[in-house]
């Protein structure tokens, strides 16, 4: 699949906004001991991926209901759901100036009660875009950091109108972020994920 930069200006994918806060202390702490004793960015990329996906919780699958959306408080509260988790990570990488764009996938609902919007990353390697799903492993979900081939856990299937959105984007997607912002707690907002962007 081709993946197309939604903005031609490579340093926007470098930029902090309120939601990539990668300026925020919490950020900014994190980042750094990430990176230190780490070779590459090559390195840090995939220690910030796995932290991300590893110790930050879906907040599904501990059953947490907070809401989060901004990068800083999903490294501090130590949840979210995908978007959350994929602007966090988008944060450190940021700050560690890898070039980082959010994407999604249109995915059917575990109970195949209709589609939901999907989040992850891509970042910027070789010259070339490399997604990475930072949503967290489980039983039947396996992602892993990969600048050789993707290794996402989920391949969207044309046939039940699953969709893999080629557009990168600098900033959160505008129906993401509202449904995210609106939702008091993760009951509400599982009731109001986007179906389709």
């Amino acid at each position: 699949m081709g993946l197309i930069q939604n903005t031609a200006d490579l340093s926007a994918y470098l930029a902090a906004d309120e939601v990539i806060d990668h300026h925020h202390p919490v950020v900014r702490e994190t980042a750094a001991r990430l990176a230190d004793g780490v070779a590459d960015s090559y390195a840090y990329a995939q220690a910030a991926y796995e932290f991300v996906r590893d110790v930050i919780p879906h907040s599904a699958d501990v059953d947490d209901p907070r809401v989060t959306w901004r990068a800083s408080d999903v490294l501090e509260q130590r949840t979210g759901i995908c978007y959350a988790k994929s602007h966090a990570l988008a944060a450190l990488l940021r700050a560690e100036d890898i070039p980082t764009a959010l994407c999604y996938q249109r995915l059917l609902h575990d109970d195949g009660s209709g589609h939901a919007v999907h989040g992850l990353v891509a970042v910027r390697f070789h010259g070339a875009w490399h997604r990475q799903d930072p949503r967290g492993n489980k039983p039947g979900v396996d992602a892993q950091f990969s600048l050789e081939g993707e290794r996402l856990p989920w391949i969207p299937d044309p046939a039940s109108n699953e969709v893999d959105y080629p557009a990168l984007y600098a900033e959160p997607h505008p129906a993401v972020l509202s449904a995210l912002k609106a939702a008091p707690d993760r009951s509400a907002l599982w009731k109001t994920l986007p179906s389709t962007l």
